[in-house]
C-alpha cells in the first residue's frame, strides 16, 4: 500500500504548562515505517533518559533484524506475521533491559522507567507493541478505535468490576501503572497485528494528551483540520485543558490510493461488523475483535458444496459472511442460514460428532475459527476470556430456553390431539 507513495507523518512534542522539562521521547524511522512514542518517569531527569534509551533500543532491534521485515515484505505469509510480532516484543524487551541496566549503573536513576508504544506498517499490515498508558488510535473513515489497552491501576480496577467510571475521580493514585519499561529487568508487552487500509490515520500519543480527550474529541480534530495541522491542534487542545503533563503526538496518514473502499477494505469491514453483531463477540472492544479476526480463515464454497457432514468429528465454528447455507439431515432441511449467522459453535468446546450436515445453497464465503485457536486466545487474554465465556453461557442459555419452548409447544399439541404424551417416545416428540 505504501510502496510507491510513502506514508506521511507529523510528530510534535511539548513540555506543557506545568512541567519544567520534557520527559517524553518520540522516534520516526522512514526507512521501515516505524513510529515510537515514550513517556518517561523518574527524578533527576531520569524519565527523559529512560524514554530516550527505550525508543532507540527498540529501533536498533528492528534494524538489526531487518531481514525479518524484508521476508515479510516478500512473503506476506502467516509465519511472517508471527515473526514480526515476536520481533516487536523482542524490541520492547531489549528496551526494558537497556533502561534497567542504565538505572543500575547510575544510582541516581534507580527506579526510572517509561511507557512505550510502537507502530510498524508494512504494506497493508500494521504491527504494534505497547507497555504502559501511552496509546495508539486508529481513525478509519468517521470512527475512532483505541488499539491499545492501558496498563494502569484504574483500567485494571475497571476491568475487574471493582471500580465504576463515575468513581475514577475518587482514586488517589490515578496515574499508577501496572506495567512499565525499565523498572524491572523485563516486562510483558502487548502486541497486535491488523489490516491497514488506504486512507487510515493513526495517532500515537502520551497521556498528556489522552487524559484530556475522548474519542469524539479526537474524531472532531481529524475531521475539522488537515492532517498536517492535527498534531499542533492536539497540543493546543491539551494545553488549553490544563497542560499538566508533557504532551507528545505523532499523526500518521496512509495514502488514499483508491476512490472508495477496495476489496480488502470491504472484506475487513465485513468481518469486523459480522463478528461484532454476533452474541458471542458483541462485548469485545475493537482491539479484541481484531485479535479474534486474526484467528479466523475465510473459505469460499460453490453452490451445493458440503461444508460439514453429519457424524464427522469437527473442531471448527463457521460464520456466514456472504451467501447462505442449509443445515440438513439427509435431504430434510432443518434451517437456512444467511450472512451474520453461525453454526458449529459447540465444536469450540465439545468433541461430539456433528449432529447435522451443512451445505452451501449458492456461492458462499464462511469465516472459520478452530477450537485450538479459540482456547489459545482464552488462555492468553484474561479480559477476552471472561467476555467470551460469559457470552458463551448466554448463547447456551438461550438455546436451552428455545428447546424448552419447543418441547412445551410439542406437549401442548399432543394435549390438543388428546394423545397421552407419556406413551410416545422421545424420538416421536422430536419429529413433532
Amino acid at each position: 500500500m505504501s510502496g510507491s507513495t510513502p506514508l506521511r507523518f507529523w510528530p510534535l512534542t511539548d513540555v506543557g504548562l506545568v512541567r519544567d522539562h520534557n520527559e517524553d521521547s518520540f522516534l520516526v524511522d522512514e526507512k521501515i515505517n516505524l513510529f515510537v512514542v515514550a513517556d518517561g518517569m523518574g527524578g533527576h531527569a531520569a524519565g527523559e533518559v529512560a524514554s530516550n534509551i527505550a525508543v532507540h533500543a527498540l529501533r536498533q532491534t528492528l534494524q538489526t533484524e531487518r531481514e525479518v521485515i524484508e521476508r515479510f515484505e516478500k512473503g506476506m505469509d502467516s509465519a511472517g506475521r508471527l515473526d514480526l510480532l515476536r520481533l516487536m516484543e523482542q524490541g520492547v524487551l531489549r528496551a526494558c533491559a537497556a533502561v534497567y541496566a542504565e538505572a543500575q549503573r547510575d544510582p541516581s536513576k534507580r527506579g526510572m522507567g517509561t511507557t512505550l508504544v510502537a507502530l510498524l506498517i508494512i504494506g497493508s499490515r500494521g504491527f504494534l507493541a505497547h507497555v504502559g498508558d501511552s496509546r495508539i488510535y486508529l481513525i478509519r473513515k468517521n470512527s475512532v478505535y483505541q488499539l491499545t489497552k492501558d496498563h494502569s491501576l484504574i483500567n485494571e480496577l475497571l476491568a475487574r468490576g471493582r471500580l465504576k467510571p463515575e468513581q475514577i475521580d475518587t482514586i488517589q493514585y490515578k496515574n499508577a501503572m501496572t506495567r512499565a519499561v525499565g523498572v524491572y529487568e523485563s516486562v510483558e508487552a502487548d502486541t497486535l497485528d491488523f489490516d491497514v487500509l488506504a486512507g487510515d490515520r493513526f495517532l500515537l500519543c502520551t497521556d498528556g494528551l489522552s487524559n484530556y480527550t475522548e474519542d469524539r474529541d479526537i474524531l472532531s480534530v481529524f475531521l475539522e483540520h488537515p492532517e498536517d495541522q492535527v498534531a499542533r491542534r492536539f497540543i493546543d487542545f491539551a494545553n488549553q485543558a490544563g497542560g499538566k503533563d508533557n504532551i507528545t503526538a505523532i499523526v500518521v496518514k496512509v495514502p488514499d490510493l483508491t476512490a472508495g473502499l477496495d476489496r480488502l477494505a470491504e472484506e475487513v469491514n465485513l468481518k469486523i461488523e459480522t463478528l461484532h453483531a454476533m452474541p458471542l463477540f458483541r462485548h469485545l472492544t475493537y482491539q479484541e475483535l481484531v485479535r479474534v479476526m486474526n484467528l479466523t480463515d475465510v473459505r469460499s464454497y460453490e453452490s451445493n458444496d458440503i461444508v460439514v457432514r453429519e457424524g464427522d468429528d469437527g473442531d471448527e465454528m463457521f460464520i456466514v459472511l456472504t451467501g447462505s447455507v442449509r443445515v440438513h439431515t439427509g435431504e430434510t432441511t432443518i434451517v437456512s442460514l444467511g450472512p451474520g449467522q453461525h453454526f458449529g459453535e459447540m465444536a469450540l468446546i465439545d468433541r461430539s460428532p456433528r449432529s447435522a450436515s451443512v451445505s452451501s445453497e449458492k456461492e458462499t464465503k464462511l469465516m472459520v475459527m478452530k477450537r485450538g485457536d479459540f482456547f489459545d486466545i482464552v488462555r492468553k487474554d484474561h479480559d477476552v476470556a471472561v467476555k467470551l465465556l460469559w457470552s458463551f453461557l448466554g448463547v447456551l442459555s438461550e438455546r436451552l430456553r428455545s428447546t424448552s419452548r419447543d418441547l412445551g409447544d410439542a406437549r401442548e399439541r399432543l394435549s390438543l390431539l388428546d394423545l397421552p404424551a407419556q406413551l410416545l417416545q422421545d424420538d416421536d416428540i422430536e419429529e413433532l
